[in-house]
C-alpha cells in the first residue's frame, strides 16, 4: 500500500501538542528535579524521569485524540512493554515519540535537550520534528517538500546542509559510547584528521545543528527509531545523505548498525573509507 502523506494542518497540530507538553510536563521540572523523580533503565546512565514519562503520557493522549486509528511508539511506553518496536513496519500511520532527548543532560540541569517526534508509514517517515523546550522553536519537514525552521511568531526559513568539502576542515559529530571498546580506540583515532568531533548527548541537537548546516556529518551506533527517524529525514531533507556503513539505506523498523549522515553521498563515500572498520 502507498505510503500516508502528512497534511501541513496536521503538522501544525503535532507542533502544539509538542508545545504543550514541554509546557506543561518538561520545562517545569528543568533544574527542578527531587533524585527520586530520576531512574535508571537498561543501564546507569540510560535514565528516565517524571518529565519524560508525563510529557510521553501527554503527547499520546493528544495524538490518540486526534488520530485514534494510528500506532503510538514512545521510548517510554517501549520501555515498559505497553507499544512494541514491530508496530512500526504494518502501521499505515505511526507516532515515534522521544518525549525528552537527551534525558543524562536534562537529568543534571544542562540544556542539550529536547523533544523528537517522527511520522511513519508502512515503515518509511513522512514526517520529522525536532523541538527545542527552551528556545520553543523546531525543525519540522514532510517527505519531499524540504526541511523548515519555524518559531511560534510564523518565521520560516527552508535549511539546507554544509557545503564543506575538506574533510580535514569538516566539523563530526558521534558519541563513542555507543560503539564496542576496541572500536572507541580505533574510532578516537580518527578525530585528528577533522576540525572537530564534538559529542551532543542528544540527538535533537546533533540533528538540528546539522539541518543548520554547522556539523558536516554524524557517525551512530545505535538505532533507535526515536532518536533517528525524523532526524535523518529532516537531514535528508536539507540536502544530505545517509545510509548504514554496508550501504543499506536506513528506515525506522532497523535496529542494528551503524549510520553515517553526511552533508552529499560523494561524502559520505569519503568518510565511509575512512570509518571502513565499523563495518
Amino acid at each position: 500500500m502507498p505510503a500516508r502523506a502528512l497534511t501541513p494542518a496536521e503538522q501544525n497540530e503535532l507542533i502544539e501538542i509538542v508545545r504543550d507538553a514541554a509546557k506543561t510536563e518538561i520545562l517545569p521540572r528543568f533544574r527542578n528535579l527531587s533524585e527520586d523523580a530520576i531512574r535508571s533503565k537498561s543501564a546507569p546512565d540510560d535514565l528516565v524521569t517524571d518529565a519524560d514519562q508525563g510529557a510521553e503520557r501527554l503527547m499520546t493522549a493528544a495524538i490518540r485524540e486526534r488520530w485514534p486509528e494510528a500506532a503510538i511508539i514512545g521510548e517510554e511506553a517501549v520501555a515498559d512493554g505497553s507499544a512494541r518496536l514491530e508496530t512500526i513496519a504494518g502501521a499505515e500511520l505511526a507516532f515515534i515519540i522521544d518525549p525528552v532527548d537527551g534525558t543524562w543532560n536534562f537529568a543534571r540541569g544542562l540544556n542539550q535537550f529536547g523533544v523528537i517526534l517522527a511520522v511513519t508509514s508502512f515503515g518509511e517517515t513522512i514526517a520529522g520534528l525536532l523541538y527545542d523546550p527552551l528556545a520553543d522553536d523546531w525543525i519540522a519537514a514532510r517527505h519531499g517538500e524540504g526541511a523548515w525552521f519555524g518559531r511560534p511568531d510564523g518565521t520560516e526559513r527552508r535549511l539546507q546542509v554544509s557545503d564543506t568539502t575538506d574533510l580535514g576542515q569538516m566539523v563530526g559529530s558521534t558519541s563513542i559510547r555507543l560503539f564496542p571498546k576496541p572500536q572507541q580506540y580505533q574510532l578516537a583515532a580518527t578525530f585528528p584528521d577533522f576540525q572537530r568531533m564534538m559529542s551532543f548527548g542528544c540527538a535533537c541537537h546533533e540533528y538540528r545543528t546539522m539541518a543548520f548546516g554547522f556539523v558536516d556529518f554524524m557517525l551512530t551506533g545505535k538505532l533507535m527509531p526515536w532518536d533517528h527517524a525524523a532526524g535523518l529525514m529532516i537531514h535528508r531533507e536539507a540536502g544530505g545523505y545517509s545510509a548504514l556503513l554496508d550501504g543499506t539505506p536506513y528506515n525506522p523498523t532497523i535496529h542494528q548498525g551503524t549510520v553515517l549522515a553526511a552533508s552529499s553521498r560523494a561524502h559520505w563515500e569519503a568518510l565511509r573509507e575512512k570509518f571502513a572498520f565499523l563495518v
